[in-house]
């Protein structure tokens, strides 16, 4: 299939606006008010729900000196933000920022709950509780960490590292770990919503997974490029994964994904996914690609509905702004926790947000 030259969702009920340095993250606030994205320079803009079609409102900050993460914030309206200047930064949909941390390396990963974050440098995590000063604890790891989640309930917090996972729990007082092993390179993870597996991205154009109520192992392969993106869906029955010139679900339903098939959405001939974002309330998936295309596909319930090519795709943006700009490839794409709009960011410093709304 090819994408539709018609009017794009983006062009009718979206906005976009082009930076100087590449997009490293996006996100939106807890209460879907407010949008950020932030550049590779540090710059973080801020957009207001309410206007999101008039990209000239746009609030434009410098808050690092080179930034490497964006996270949720705690609050409501609140996001994080980590740099090669080792600070993570709080910014409130308002513009104003306080300084959360200081260290002496890279913030290399966050993550956070309504009550607690963390944030990753070198070999170290650093938990915080929400507003708090100091961190609630250090945890040390074995080698430089790739990837930091909490679990759905925010009880558990997972780093991702050289030969696997470590697993802590936030309330517990001792500094006790759940080690999930593996030798190689894990270069990014994900918990499953139900709390019934973790995934991760490999060196080795793979998956690696654990089962958690027992650590069995799950081995995912056949990528064609490494993962740089996954996402479980709502309910958790399937893993969506960029790598592969289609968006890549394993089930995780059925005995799956061990001796199950992957199912493949929305294939552009040539072209390769580079992110997937799965929708908070529906079985939609975005999935964006390596000339800056960002589409909607319906998940289907089954392998054989999508072998039947059941399901809507609509596109989000094509690749080619008006004009023939390109958007370059899609690093990030984000909902509002309610699914009414969505935001992306492109490797060329593209950035588009669009209402997803029935009053949209």
């Amino acid at each position: 299939m090819s994408a539709p030259q018609s009017r794009t969702l983006l062009q009718t009920r979206g906005a976009e606006r082009q930076f100087e340095a590449p997009i490293t993250g996006v996100q939106a606030s807890r209460d879907g008010r407010t949008f950020a994205a932030l550049t590779m320079d540090g710059e973080l803009i801020l957009i207001s729900r309410d206007g999101l079609r008039a990209s000239e409102d746009w609030q434009c900050l410098s808050v690092h000196d080179g930034a490497v993460s964006l996270a949720q914030g705690c609050g409501k309206d609140s996001f994080l933000s980590g740099g090669e200047d080792g600070r993570v930064v709080e910014t409130r949909a308002d513009g104003t920022m306080t300084d959360r941390h200081e260290g002496r390396g890279w913030v290399d990963c966050l993550a956070s709950t309504p009550t607690h974050w963390a944030c990753a440098s070198r070999k170290e995590v650093h938990l915080y509780a929400h507003g708090a000063d100091e961190p609630l604890k250090v945890l040390e790891h074995p080698s430089a960490l790739s990837g930091l989640a909490f679990d759905a309930k925010g009880k558990r917090l997972a780093a991702s590292h050289y030969n696997g996972v470590s697993m802590w729990f936030v309330q517990a007082k001792d500094a006790n770990v759940r080690s999930l092993e593996w030798k190689g390179s894990h270069t990014g993870l994900c918990i499953h919503p139900g709390g019934e597996a973790l995934v991760t991205s490999m060196q080795e154009n793979e998956l690696h997974g654990w089962r958690l109520s027992d650590g069995h192992n799950m081995r995912m392969s056949g990528y064609p490029r490494k993962i740089g993106s996954m996402s479980f869906t709502r309910k958790g029955r399937w893993l969506a994964t960029s790598g592969a010139d289609a968006a890549v679900l394993w089930p995780f339903f059925g005995g799956g994904p061990m001796g199950k098939p992957p199912m493949e959405l929305a294939r552009l001939p040539g072209l390769f996914v580079t992110c997937v974002c799965a929708h908070p309330t529906d079985d939609i998936l975005a999935i964006g690609f390596e000339d800056g295309t960002v589409l909607l596909a319906e998940v289907p319930n089954h392998t054989d509905e999508a072998a039947a090519g059941e399901g809507r795709i609509l596109p989000l943006c094509n690749g080619q702004r008006s004009g023939g700009t390109a958007r370059g490839a899609v690093n990030a794409i984000a909902f509002t926790p309610q699914g009414g709009a969505v935001i992306f960011g492109t490797e060329e410093g593209h950035v588009g947000v669009v209402d997803l709304s029935a009053q949209g």
